[in-house]
């Protein structure tokens, strides 16, 4: 049998007429196909067609109901939008800000290192006028040990002065896309 209301179905030689109400569980009987006809109903009684009501739809309600889903998807578009233009603008101000900063920043890493070829160059060619104008082997052995301590001192004076001079840069040119991450976060942690 069929489980839904006013429902009919053949199934071998018996017809059945379910009708099924929910409130009291009402059930009919089969009855047999055999001899049994179906009659046209010129009239239609006032009980069956009082009993049976159909769902309202009103069609300007469903509009309405559509033109506010797209309004506010339009919406959130549009705030998407105006979110992700202010995102790019602020990241195309952090990529010029970076890139002057790493502009100046490489030019002070140059001017450091032509002034540690110059200190070294001076130093090479003081170190040669003093080998020729040394008369005897042992001048020799003393003016190349005293330029190599020298050196090597001056070395390691110039890789901490770089060393300052390479991490400032680093440290300026990434502050300000730290700052920008950092904003970015926290406005992420506040939505």
């Amino acid at each position: 049998m069929v489980q839904c209301n006013k429902d009919i179905a053949m199934h071998k030689k018996c017809l059945y007429i379910a009708i099924i109400h929910e409130r009291d569980g009402f059930l009919s009987k089969p009855l047999p196909l055999k001899g049994w006809k179906m009659s046209k109903t010129t009239t239609k009684t006032s009980e069956t067609i009082e009993n049976v009501e159909f769902p309202s739809f009103d069609a300007s309600k469903a509009t309405d109901q559509i033109r506010a889903f797209a309004e506010k998807g339009v919406e959130q578009s549009k705030e998407a939008y105006a979110k992700l233009k202010t995102g790019a603008e602020e990241t195309q101000k952090v990529l010029e800000s970076t890139y002057e900063t790493a502009k100046t920043v490489s030019g002070d890493v140059s001017l450091k290192t032509i002034a540690i070829l110059r200190a070294n160059a001076e130093a090479n060619f003081s170190h040669l006028e003093a080998l020729v104008g040394a008369k005897t082997l042992s001048e020799v052995v003393e003016l190349q040990t005293a330029f190599l301590r020298k050196g090597a001192e001056m070395a390691v004076e110039q890789a901490k002065d770089f060393q300052a001079v390479a991490s400032k840069a680093v440290e300026d040119v990434s502050k300000p896309v730290k700052t920008a991450f950092e904003k970015a976060f926290k406005d992420i942690k506040a939505a």
